[in-house]
C-alpha cells in the first residue's frame, strides 16, 4: 500500500512540474505563474500542492535542475550518436535544436533563470550550464588532445555561440531556424579550427 502511494505522489510531483513547464510561453515566465494555475492545471487542489514543494520556488529550482540535466543528456546522447559515424558539430548542433523544437518551454526556463532577478535562480541556472560546458570540455579534452583549459575555453565558447542561436531560434519559422542552423556549424567549425591551431600552446 505504501508502495502504491509513493508511486501516486511522484506522478502528482510530476504532474505539476509538467503543468508548470506547459504554462511557460515567450510571454510569459515562471515568475508570473500562480500556485493555481498549475495546480489546476496538474488536477489537484492547491493546498496539495505543498504535499509535494513547499513552495513556488522549490517547484522553480527543481524546473531548472531538471532542464540542465535533460540538455546534458540529449547531448551524451549526441555523443554516442557521433561514435557510431558523423560529424561531431553537425550531431550535436542538430540534436540541440531538435531539443529546443521539441522542447521549447524546458530551454526557456534555463536561457531566462539565468539572467533574472532572483539570485537563488541564476545560481542555479548557472550551476547547471557549468555543468554542460565541464562535460562538453571534458569531451574535446579526450577527443582533441587538448589541455583541461584550452578544451574549456573552447566548449565555453561553442555553449556562447549555441545558447544565443537558441534564444533566437524560439521565434523563428521552420526556415529561418534551418538557415541559423547552417550558420551555427560554421560558427563552430571556425572555432574549432582555430582552437586546433592554438592547442599547442597550452598543452
Amino acid at each position: 500500500m505504501a508502495g502504491v502511494r509513493a508511486i501516486q505522489k511522484e506522478k502528482t510531483r510530476r504532474a505539476l512540474i509538467d503543468a508548470a513547464f506547459n504554462q511557460l510561453t515567450a510571454e510569459k515566465s515562471f515568475s508570473n505563474l500562480s500556485l493555481r494555475e498549475v495546480a489546476r492545471e496538474a488536477g489537484i487542489a492547491p493546498t496539495s500542492f505543498y504535499r509535494h514543494f513547499r513552495d513556488m520556488d522549490e517547484l522553480g529550482l527543481t524546473m531548472v535542475d531538471e532542464a540542465g540535466l535533460t540538455l546534458r543528456q540529449l547531448m551524451r546522447q549526441a555523443r554516442k550518436r557521433i561514435e557510431i559515424g558523423g560529424s561531431v558539430i553537425v550531431i550535436s548542433v542538430e540534436t540541440f535544436f531538435e531539443f529546443i523544437g521539441n522542447s521549447p518551454n524546458v530551454f526557456r526556463l534555463l536561457l531566462r533563470e539565468s539572467s533574472g532577478t532572483s539570485q537563488e535562480f541564476r545560481t542555479a541556472a548557472a550551476r547547471e550550464i557549468k555543468h554542460f560546458v565541464d562535460e562538453l570540455a571534458e569531451y574535446l579534452a579526450q577527443s582533441n588532445h587538448y589541455s583541461q583549459y584550452m578544451a574549456y575555453v573552447q566548449a565555453e565558447g561553442m555553449m556562447t555561440i549555441v545558447f544565443t542561436a537558441g534564444a533566437n531560434a524560439l521565434d523563428m519559422n521552420h526556415q529561418e531556424r534551418e538557415l541559423l542552423k547552417e550558420r551555427v556549424i560554421l560558427q563552430l567549425r571556425m572555432l574549432a579550427k582555430g582552437g586546433f591551431a592554438e592547442r599547442h600552446k597550452y598543452l
